[in-house]
């Protein structure tokens, strides 16, 4: 039987039941359109996740006060837990593997000047953060390297908080007030937008001692630390490890380096994807189950025809190849139009959302491609059975 003739038959078969066809073609679309879109975005987030915390460089780690694994002990419970303090950040920069450590604390405040108030993001924080985190002043200078327990009053201001409260002025030099206390301006940030959903252009950078009285903290909320290229990471956290716990006299804060941070996002997107990409399955399903009753109704209303086939020498493969086609064939439409409406909505999605991250990757559309034409073979091998098993009598006589 030629491969002309087979296309024939398949594409005849199909045409004769245009509406079971359709409907099983648009259980297929519906699960695979589902599929592309829900990994795109997925994959769309977790790339923009990865960009994110990237632009800050790979070589950070977060040292964080509190132990996330306790053994089973509260640290409470041993009554001599230590907060994080400016002397743990300077111990660190002892430490041949961290070019700098930066101290962190962070709240919201109101500033003032020039008769404008504005309630902001403030980070109270040391004089290298620009350098560990690669951000940028556009005029003037970050903070100074001041002794860290008596830092000067001064500020950085972000692009947005600069314009806000000093328009058409410059602001560098000029006077503020910074919750209680005064401050003079001596750096302006470049702009830079939105980072993990914060506004980092809203936000003023003051010296962390001084953020520490004006949030009446007695500790840090974070360490920063910049470790230098060379060294791997574990060999970093080991060290620091080494060092906290000889001052703490237990373990008694978390660290977490850039990797540790972009895994359990990783895991988190992940997860979410697969359970949203499930929703796509059940309309796979649906489309499956389409498939299977299409092709056994084929068989049932073309007994008579198969058994032709067979009396002019067809084979039982050679009709079960027949069979398997045409349910794959029917799949694998199924698929080609999910593909061009899933991707067609991503496009749109991100045409109206534009900061929602989307990526559609060339093996996301072989693989739901693949995954159509298995459905195709899967739920048709049974109805392909039934055909290849008739006897070519008895099916002559069905007529």
């Amino acid at each position: 039987m030629r491969f002309s003739d087979q296309l024939a038959f398949i594409t005849k078969s199909i045409r004769a039941k245009r509406l079971q066809s359709s409907l099983t073609g648009l259980g297929i679309a519906v699960g695979i359109a589902a599929v592309i879109l829900l990994t795109s975005m997925g994959e769309g987030l977790q790339r923009y996740v990865v960009a994110e915390f990237t632009q800050f460089g790979t070589n950070l780690v977060a040292i964080n006060p509190g132990k996330v694994n306790t053994m089973g002990t509260p640290l409470g419970v041993l009554g001599s837990e230590r907060l994080l303090t400016l002397e743990d950040s300077q111990a660190l920069l002892r430490l041949p593997e961290v070019e700098t450590a930066v101290p962190m604390v962070q709240g919201n405040a109101e500033v003032s000047a020039m008769g404008r108030t504005r309630r902001i993001t403030l980070y109270g924080v040391g004089a290298d953060m620009d350098r560990a985190f690669s951000m940028r002043v556009a005029s003037g200078s970050f903070l100074p390297a001041d002794d860290p327990r008596t830092a000067r009053a001064f500020v950085v201001l972000g692009a947005k908080v600069a314009a806000e409260l000093f328009p058409g002025v410059n602001p560098l030099g000029q006077r503020m007030q910074v919750g209680d206390q005064p401050a003079r301006v001596i750096g302006v940030m470049e702009a830079k937008g939105f980072v993990l959903g914060f506004d980092m252009d809203d936000t003023v950078y003051i010296p962390a001692v001084r953020a520490l009285d004006l949030f009446e903290r007695e500790g840090l909320m974070e360490i920063d630390v910049l470790f230098r290229s060379g060294f791997r990471p574990e060999e970093v956290t080991a060290a620091i490890r080494r060092l906290l716990i000889n001052r703490h006299g237990q373990e008694d804060f978390t660290i977490t380096t850039q990797q540790q941070m972009l895994d359990v996002l990783g895991s988190v997107l992940s997860m979410l994807t697969v359970a949203v990409g499930a929703l796509g399955g059940i309309s796979l399903l649906v489309g499956s189950v389409g498939i299977f009753t299409v092709m056994t109704i084929a068989v049932g209303e073309r007994t008579a025809e198969i058994g032709l086939l067979r009396a002019l020498g067809a084979s039982q493969g050679q009709i079960l190849l027949l069979f398997l086609l045409e349910a794959t064939f029917l799949a694998g439409l199924g698929g080609c139009a999910g593909l061009l409406v899933g991707a067609l909505l991503a496009w749109l999605l991100h045409l109206l959302v534009p900061l929602l991250p989307v990526h559609t990757p060339w093996t996301f559309v072989l693989l739901a491609e693949a995954l159509a034409l298995t459905i195709g073979i899967v739920a048709g091998i049974a109805p392909a059975r039934q055909a290849a098993g008739l006897d070519p009598v008895q099916a002559l006589r069905s007529e």
